[in-house]
C-alpha cells in the first residue's frame, strides 16, 4: 500500500498549459470542474448525455470543444477524466452499451491514462480496470469529496487509487482541482477510501438530524443546539454546513440523497463481500430509502430530518 499525501501546488497549472484534457460528464460536480481545468490553461473537450450542458458550458469558456460522442473526447486527449453518476454509466461509456464498439475504450491510444473520479463501485472498479490495461491503457480511480463549492474552489480532498506510474501521470491534472490528493495503493484504494468517506457522511448526517429532531421535540430549537456543540468532540463540517442547511431548510442539492443512497448501498455490498457485518450502516440505508420511496430523491442529502417529520418509522424496522 502507498500513503502519498500531497497538497495543491499552485505552479502546476503550468505543466498542463498547451495540453488536451477530455471531461465526461457535467452534471453538479463536473461543471465547476470543467471550469478549473478550463482556467489552467488546458484545452478541454467535453461530452454529457444531455447535449444542453455542453452547449452551455461552451458558451460560458473560450478553450471548450463540445464532442459529440464519448469516442470523440478521448480522441487526441492527453487523459480523459469520468465524472459519471453510477458503475452502470461507466461502464457504458468506456466499454459500450452490451459491449459494442461505442466505447471509448476501444479507441484509446496504448498508454494512454483515463482518471473516473466519480464515485463508482469498488468491485466494479477492479473489474474495469483490469479489463481497460488488457488494451494498454492505464486506469486511476480518483474519487472526490467536498461537494460543489470545493469544486468551484478547486479544494476536492481527492483520494487515489492506482499504479505509482498512473499517480504520476495523472497528479498535474488531479492538483487542478483538489486541494488535499492522497494516493492509498492500487486500483480500487480511492474508491475504498471513498466509501469509508461516504459512510461517515451519511451516518453522521443522520445522528445531526436525530440530535435535531430530539431537541425540537423538547422544546430547544436545532440552532441553539448547533452552537452549543461547536468546539466540542461532535464539531464536524456537517454539523456546520449541512446542520445549518437542516435549520434553514434549505434543501437545494449539492449532493442529492439519491446518490447518497446510491453510495451507502454500494458499501453494503462490499461489506457483505468482505464478511464484514455493519449493522449501523444498514440501517441508515433503510432512511435514505424511504427519502426515495417519498421522492424526495433529488433533495440535497441534508434533507434527511424531512423524514423524521413525515414518516413513521417503527423501531422494528430498523434493527
Amino acid at each position: 500500500m502507498h500513503d502519498t499525501e500531497m497538497m495543491m501546488d499552485p505552479n502546476k497549472s503550468k505543466e498542463v498549459a498547451g495540453l488536451t484534457v477530455g471531461l465526461i460528464g457535467l452534471g453538479l460536480m463536473g461543471t465547476p470542474m470543467a471550469h478549473k481545468l478550463s482556467q489552467s490553461g488546458a484545452m478541454l473537450k467535453v461530452w454529457n448525455r444531455s447535449q444542453s450542458k455542453s452547449s452551455q458550458l461552451a458558451t460560458e469558456l473560450d478553450n471548450v470543444y463540445v464532442c459529440k460522442t464519448p469516442c470523440d473526447v478521448c480522441e487526441g486527449a492527453d487523459v480523459t477524466i469520468l465524472m459519471l453518476t453510477d458503475a452502470e454509466a461507466v461502464d457504458e461509456v468506456v466499454f459500450g452499451a452490451e459491449g459494442n464498439s461505442e466505447g471509448l475504450a476501444n479507441n484509446l491510444k496504448p498508454g494512454s491514462l483515463l482518471i473516473d473520479m466519480g464515485t463508482t463501485s469498488v468491485l466494479k472498479t477492479h473489474a474495469f480496470a483490469t479489463k481497460l490495461e488488457m488494451s494498454g491503457s492505464e486506469w486511476v480511480d480518483a474519487p472526490v469529496s467536498g461537494g460543489t463549492t470545493a469544486a468551484e474552489s478547486g479544494t476536492l480532498t481527492i483520494m487515489v487509487g492506482g499504479s505509482n506510474q498512473a499517480f504520476k501521470k495523472a497528479l498535474p491534472w488531479l492538483q487542478i482541482l483538489g486541494e488535499r490528493i492522497t494516493h492509498g495503493g492500487d486500483t480500487g484504494a480511492g474508491q475504498i477510501a471513498k466509501s469509508a468517506n461516504q459512510m461517515i457522511v451519511g451516518l453522521t448526517i443522520g445522528a445531526v438530524a436525530e440530535a435535531f429532531t430530539l431537541a425540537d421535540a423538547n422544546g430547544v430549537k436545532p440552532a441553539k443546539i448547533r452552537e452549543a456543540l461547536f468546539g466540542g468532540f461532535a464539531h464536524s463540517r456537517i454539523l456546520e454546513l449541512h446542520g445549518e442547511r437542516m435549520i434553514k431548510e434549505d434543501f437545494q442539492a449539492r449532493a442529492k440523497c439519491s446518490i447518497q443512497r446510491k453510495d451507502i448501498k454500494e458499501a453494503i455490498e462490499l461489506a457483505s463481500a468482505s464478511n464484514c457485518n455493519l449493522p449501523s450502516l444498514e440501517t441508515n440505508l433503510k432512511l435514505w430509502d424511504y427519502m426515495i420511496e417519498e421522492n424526495m430523491g433529488d433533495l440535497d442529502h441534508s434533507a434527511l430530518p424531512v423524514s423524521y417529520t413525515h414518516l413513521t418509522l417503527p423501531t422494528s424496522d430498523l434493527v
